[in-house]
């Protein structure tokens, strides 16, 4: 699929977003009627639904394009793990050291302990992207793996402010140097 298409599709949603908005504007006082306040809450879970399929269709062309087997969990992850490590899985209250390379869905690269330094975080506190610690306890110390995660694991609709632009999928090249 085309990225235009998928332009276009993201621009018919906006559209469709701005004028559910304008309407319930111009109708304050029918606004506290919950049936019309249900029926807007419906209107963006179902634009929300339509534009993480849109994000699913892009990673699955992804895959394809460039012959990537992967696994996908409940919540959207993909993953590979590209060499086991030794030791027990990764665990709630570890403290996680990673060697990270981190990739834009188009191939840009955006993040690198090369020159960042190692990330350690304690996996199930939070501080990092949901996708990262889900895929952490995938990995014992040691293991090598690849994520892609859609934009709800990642960074969200605002992205990170600095070089990971809004509603952006990301991939993730990491190694499990230490497991504390």
């Amino acid at each position: 699929m085309g990225s235009n298409h998928i332009l276009y599709k993201l621009f018919f949603v906006a559209f469709l977003m701005m004028m559910v908005f304008l309407v319930s504007c111009t109708q304050e006082d029918e606004l506290h009627d919950t049936t019309n306040i249900r029926e807007l809450q419906d209107a963006f879970i179902e634009s929300n639904i339509y534009l993480i399929g849109l994000e699913d269709e892009v990673i699955e062309d992804f895959l394809a394009r460039y012959g990537w087997e992967m696994h996908k969990t409940g919540s959207g992850l993909r993953y590979r793990i590209d060499r086991r490590g030794e030791g027990p899985l990764a665990s709630y209250g570890n403290l996680a050291v990673i060697e990270y390379d981190v990739f834009l869905i188009t191939g840009d690269k955006v993040y690198s302990s090369e020159k960042l330094g190692p990330k350690s975080f304690t996996v199930g506190r939070g501080g990092v992207e949901s996708g990262l610690e889900e895929g952490i306890l995938l990995m014992n110390k040691g293991a090598k793996a690849s994520f892609i995660m859609p934009f709800h694991l990642a960074h969200g609709v605002p992205g990170d402010g600095d070089r990971i632009p809004k509603r952006a999928s990301i991939i993730y090249q990491i190694e499990l140097i230490d497991l504390l």
